[in-house]
C-alpha cells in the first residue's frame, strides 16, 4: 500500500515541521535583536525604519526543523525611509546595518551570538539560529513595497515580504496541506541535494495546485511535483493570478515569477545545466517515489528522505 495521509502527516508534525516551543524560542530572540537594532539605528544613523517584517521560510510556515543538514535562518526585513533607491547600494545599506551591530555589540562575538559580516548575519550561538537583517528601501506610494539590492550582482528588485507571506497563506486556505507538500519537497531537495532553492520550491508546488487542484493523496501530490518538473523540464514559464499586468521576456534557463513583482525571476540563477540536473533528479526520484509506493517498501522511501524517514507515532 502507498503512504496514506496519517503517515506523511505524522512525518511532518513529528520530523520536518518546526515545533511551537522552538518557534517561539527564536521568535522571542529574533524580537529581542530588533528592537535593539531599530532603537541603534534610530539613535545613531537618524534612519527612519518605517517597519520590520520577518519574513522567508520562517513567516510563511513552511521552514524546517532545525537538524544536522539543515540550519535554521530567518529574514527579517527592514523598510527603511528616507533614502534614494538610485544613490544606495547593496554595499551601503548592509554596511550600514553591520554598524549598528557593531556599535551595539563592540566586541563582535558575545555569549549570545556571532555578527558575520556577510548580509549582515546573527548567528544566536546557544540555538544556532540564524537571521539576516534585510534592508529594504520602501516605496512611499506602495504599502509593504520596496526595493531589495541583491548581495552577488548588487541589482535591485521591488519587492514586497507581507505579500509573499499572504501568498502562502491563501494556498494554505485553499489546501490545508499545502505547507506539508512543500516542507516535504524541502526535505527531498536537502537529502538529494538538489539545487532548488526554498522559494522556488513553495512557487512550483502552489503552481502544481493551481493546474491539479487539491485532489488525491498527499502522496500522490508529492509524486505529481516530481512529475511536474520531469515533464516539464522547466521550460514553461510559472506564473500566478497575482502576476497582472505586463510580464516581461526572458531568456533564463529556468523562468518562476515572484508573485509580487513581474520582473523578479526568482530561478534566474539557475543555469541551463543546473536545470538539466534538476529535472534529471525529479525524474528519478519519481520513479524510486512510484517503485516504493507500487512495492509497498518502506525502505525505499529513505532513499528521497534519509534514513530518518518514519511515519511511526513520536515516543
Amino acid at each position: 500500500m502507498p503512504l496514506n495521509n496519517a503517515e506523511i502527516r505524522r512525518y511532518d508534525s513529528n520530523v520536518l515541521r518546526l515545533p511551537k516551543d522552538k518557534r517561539e524560542i527564536y521568535n522571542a530572540q529574533v524580537d529581542r535583536l530588533i528592537k535593539a537594532l531599530r532603537s541603534k539605528i534610530r539613535e545613531q544613523h537618524k534612519i527612519t525604519i518605517e517597519r520590520v517584517v520577518k519574513a522567508g521560510s520562517f513567516a510563511k510556515h513552511t521552514i524546517l526543523r532545525k537538524s544536522s543538514d539543515n540550519p535554521v535562518d530567518v529574514d527579517v526585513v527592514f523598510y527603511i525611509s528616507g533614502k534614494s533607491v538610485s544613490q544606495e547600494t547593496y554595499k551601503s545599506l548592509s554596511d550600514l546595518i553591520h554598524a549598528a551591530l557593531i556599535e551595539m555589540y563592540p566586541n563582535k562575538a558575545v555569549d549570545d551570538f556571532v555578527i558575520q559580516r556577510k548580509a549582515a548575519t546573527v548567528t544566536f550561538k546557544g540555538t544556532g539560529l540564524d537571521v539576516d537583517i534585510v534592508p529594504v528601501i520602501a516605496n512611499p506610494n506602495k504599502e509593504g513595497y520596496g526595493w531589495q539590492f541583491d548581495r552577488v550582482d548588487g541589482s535591485k528588485v521591488e519587492t514586497c515580504a507581507p505579500c509573499q507571506i499572504k501568498f502562502v497563506a491563501d494556498r494554505k486556505k485553499e489546501d490545508a496541506d499545502f505547507r506539508t507538500l512543500v516542507r516535504l519537497a524541502k526535505r527531498w531537495r536537502n537529502y538529494t541535494e538538489c539545487t532548488l532553492k526554498s522559494f522556488a520550491i513553495e512557487l512550483i508546488m502552489a503552481h502544481v495546485l493551481e493546474v491539479n487542484g487539491k485532489e488525491g493523496s498527499l502522496e500522490e501530490r508529492f509524486r505529481a511535483f516530481l512529475l511536474y518538473i520531469a515533464q516539464s523540464q522547466l521550460k514553461e514559464v510559472i506564473k500566478f493570478p497575482e502576476n497582472t499586468g505586463v510580464i516581461p521576456a526572458f531568456d533564463d534557463a529556468v523562468v518562476i515569477l515572484d508573485p509580487v513583482c513581474n520582473a523578479n525571476n526568482v530561478a534566474s540563477r539557475i543555469t541551463e545545466a543546473e536545470r538539466k540536473e534538476i529535472v534529471a533528479l525529479a525524474k528519478s526520484s519519481w520513479e524510486t517515489a512510484y517503485l516504493a509506493s507500487v512495492d509497498d517498501d518502506f525502505d525505499v522511501w529513505k532513499e528521497l528522505f534519509g534514513k530518518n524517514f518514519s511515519v511511526e507515532d513520536a515516543a
